[in-house]
């Protein structure tokens, strides 16, 4: 692994992540869904960086409300979905699904729709690290909100298709009501009940559960295994029923869970 990207987590608001990015060998910095200016400028300070970008996953205020703040105090670039360029404070360069560098470091932008139309997911395969907003959450994925459940479930399997050692670092610290749900679909999943005993121990000791990978994600993940036949019978799926419907029906069970 290339160990030369620094990453820290910036807990921003209630319960989203913002990511402090620093390329060690370049020293260029940047942040990942700043959902406010004050967490970020602490996190810089502490570290004393200055800041080069702004990466946006998706528009949602919770992931942008500290772009234009940030901007005008480091004179930052804000980068971000070209799809939702129109919706992103600041935007100055807008990618679509693409590679792109950081410092010394290439990642490919991945378009992700499904909770907004233009989500994007930032991919640094050298570092085997992938920045997921609000389409994967550890156990867990985002509601659909613009998108269809049919581009969700895309989002989702492609994601699932990156190298199972790739740590996901997610938008929000939901996995402890998400492994409350996935529990119902899967009770006897061994993987999710280990995971869950984790989860607990990390929470009450006011540590985050993030970041996950995407190995232990599609072992535990439901939203990353309609096809399995556990989560079907949870769900009184026939197996003649596509991934896209049983994802449907697990995505509109959590949102009344």
């Amino acid at each position: 692994m290339d160990s030369s990207l620094q990453i820290d987590l910036v807990p921003c608001l209630n319960d989203n992540y913002a990511y402090l990015l620093h390329d060690m060998s370049s020293g260029v910095t940047g942040i990942v869904d700043p959902g406010e200016v004050g967490p970020v400028v602490r996190a810089l300070e502490a570290k004393g960086y200055t800041l080069d970008f702004i990466f946006n996953t998706h528009h949602h205020a919770d992931h942008t409300g500290g772009n234009l703040g940030l901007k005008k105090k480091y004179d930052a670039k804000v980068v971000g979905p070209k799809v939702d360029k129109a919706r992103i404070p600041g935007i100055d360069i807008p990618l679509s699904d693409e590679t792109w560098k950081f410092g010394n470091h290439e990642f490919r932008a991945i378009f992700t729709p499904g909770h907004t139309l233009g989500h994007v997911c930032y991919y640094f395969p050298e570092s085997k690290a992938v920045f997921t907003g609000d389409t994967l959450f550890s156990v867990g994925c985002g509601r659909v909100f613009e998108g269809t459940m049919d581009q969700m479930w895309s989002s989702l399997s492609t994601l699932s298709l990156l190298p199972e050692d790739t740590r996901a670092f997610v938008g929000h610290e939901y996995t402890a009501s998400n492994i409350r749900f996935a529990v119902t679909v899967e009770p006897h999943n061994e993987d999710l009940l280990s995971q869950r005993q984790l989860v607990e121990q990390l929470r009450q000791k006011g540590q985050p559960t993030i970041p996950t990978t995407i190995g232990q994600e599609n072992s535990f993940n439901p939203f990353l295994r309609p096809f399995v036949e556990s989560v079907r019978q949870s769900l009184n799926k026939s197996a003649s029923e596509n991934n896209v419907e049983v994802f449907t029906a697990l995505r509109l069970a959590k949102d009344k869970f």
